[in-house]
């Protein structure tokens, strides 16, 4: 019997050991999705509301964009050429929202849709790295498509 209840001991010991590592684990995972949606707040919201200084909290300094343009070449823009066309103060009508996020370790990817009411509907991707303990965009490739017409701007 006493074996019984050592083992009973050890076992329950196990279980409480396992539960606190898969709840630090969760925590863990719960704070880097938190440090990543606020990083790409800091874009979404710096530009929607002329905030470039949270543009460069968000981006690392050498960060540049990727698109596909007219004319089906790549076009590369660099991010502070990005920034500098933020005018500070000045609000604009985007609205943001982020569609998807994953992460590994110190990497991750995200995906964000910009509207923008009348012209286009942009989708970002963005590849994300941790260092020095912030989470930084590196990188964002992006597509577009207009701006839905109504039936009366068919017509």
């Amino acid at each position: 019997m006493y074996d019984r209840f050592r083992l009973t001991i050890l076992a329950l010991i196990f279980v409480f050991s396992f539960c606190n590592v898969s709840l630090g684990q969760a925590n863990k995972t719960a704070d880097e999705f938190d440090a990543i949606t606020s990083t790409l707040l800091d874009y979404i919201e710096g530009t929607r509301d002329g905030q470039p200084e949270r543009l460069r909290k968000a981006f690392h300094p050498d960060f540049n964009l990727y698109t596909v343009n007219d004319k089906d070449s790549l076009w590369v823009r660099s991010g502070e050429r990005y920034i500098s066309n933020i005018t500070p103060g000045k609000k604009s009508s985007r609205q943001g929202r982020i569609i998807a996020i994953d992460y590994e370790n110190d990497a991750a990817t995200a995906k964000v849709e910009i509207v923008i009411p009348g012209w286009r509907i942009f989708t970002d991707y963005f590849l994300l790295l941790k260092y020095e303990g912030s989470w930084k965009i590196v990188h964002k490739s992006y597509t577009w498509r207009p701006w839905p017409k109504t039936e009366e701007e068919e017509k």
